[in-house]
């Protein structure tokens, strides 16, 4: 049985825990900014991912279609790409909930009080009613846990895999 599972894992292609980190970031992006949008549409939230990509530089009718609301899900969806992979430098190593929280956290103060003033489509962070603090920032940290729990858990289990084929040859 041993056999077989070790036949298993040598015959599947082996990706690097980088690209499934930058897998993972895109698929974070897509799904959390997705929900943006949804709580947006049922006015959860005064902000959107279309307020921030595009209301904010075009003031076009266009931005308010659903249209650029799924455009900037996907913008949102490769922008992501860089905060997993900072998340897998610096942080890939820590292990449980917490430090996803807390990079969440971390992300929404940084789009929320440092980049406000790029986005003139975004009032400023006391204008914003509490309704938006709360939805915003809770899908800032379920994002955080999200791309933080798989990046860290892919680091171990590849880390324990290369480890125990190491291991293999000494008895």
């Amino acid at each position: 049985m041993a056999e077989k599972q070790k036949d298993q894992r040598q015959q599947e292609p082996q990706q690097s825990v980088i690209a499934k980190a930058l897998v993972t970031g895109f698929t974070a992006g897509i799904l959390w900014s997705g929900l943006g949008a949804i709580a947006y549409y049922f006015n959860f939230t005064e902000v959107s991912p279309a307020s921030f990509i595009f209301r904010s530089f075009w003031q076009t009718d266009w931005t308010g279609t659903w249209l650029a609301e799924v455009l900037a899900v996907l913008i949102v969806g490769i922008l992501s790409l860089g905060t997993a992979l900072i998340y897998y430098l610096l942080l890939k190593k820590r292990n449980g909930m917490w430090p996803g929280v807390f990079y969440g956290i971390g992300l929404w103060a940084i789009v929320y009080f440092l980049l406000t003033p790029i986005f003139p489509a975004i009032p400023a962070f006391m204008e914003l009613n509490s309704d938006t603090w709360v939805t915003t920032g809770c899908l800032f940290i379920l994002y955080g846990v999200f791309i933080g729990y798989s990046i860290s858990y892919e680091y171990r289990e590849f880390n324990e895999t290369v480890n125990s084929y190491s291991n293999q040859g000494r008895v």
